[in-house]
């Protein structure tokens, strides 16, 4: 099974601010969807409070060290371990990291692939994206400008190593 990451970051490597993403980017809601659709996703408890539901059409795992958290619709797993081997029993192709912070920088040397949204500014934020580590080589850039549902130009980034 192929772990992957799917992220959007700034130019100065910030992911969320108070809890929420710090801009409003359609096109990559979109591609988020395309692409995790029909896999199983692993997030933190506190991203999965900000969404507020579990996503449809995927497998949520859901990771907390609150055993007593529940969240309807979802898989609750106490480490990322439990949740990537409920995966890989579930047979599936390919298992996607989508955060937050914590849960990034506990996969990240587990990931093989990583989906990166690269948003063309620097913005103001109090969660980071953690070092990616060394081995990464781009496979694939797309590039998109800002426009009235886009707050900011991007690329579109696919990583491996």
């Amino acid at each position: 099974m192929l772990i992957s990451a799917i992220v959007a970051i700034s130019q100065n490597n910030v992911i969320g601010r108070d809890g929420h993403l710090p801009w409003h980017l359609s096109a990559d809601l979109k591609r988020f969807k395309a692409i995790t659709t029909g896999h199983s996703i692993v997030l933190g408890r506190k991203n999965y409070d900000d969404i507020g539901r579990p996503l449809p059409n995927r497998t949520n795992y859901v990771l907390t060290r609150n055993v007593a958290f529940e969240a309807p619709g979802c898989i609750v797993c106490n480490n990322l371990s439990q949740a990537i081997e409920n995966a890989r029993a579930a047979h599936e192709t390919e298992c996607f990291i989508i955060g937050g912070a914590a849960v990034y920088r506990e996969a990240m040397p587990l990931v093989q692939k990583l989906y990166v949204t690269r948003v063309l500014a620097d913005v103001e934020g109090d969660v980071l994206f953690p070092e990616w580590g060394d081995g990464w080589h781009k496979v694939s850039e797309e590039r998109f400008e800002a426009d009235e549902k886009n707050d900011y130009p991007t690329t579109f980034e696919v990583w491996e190593r």
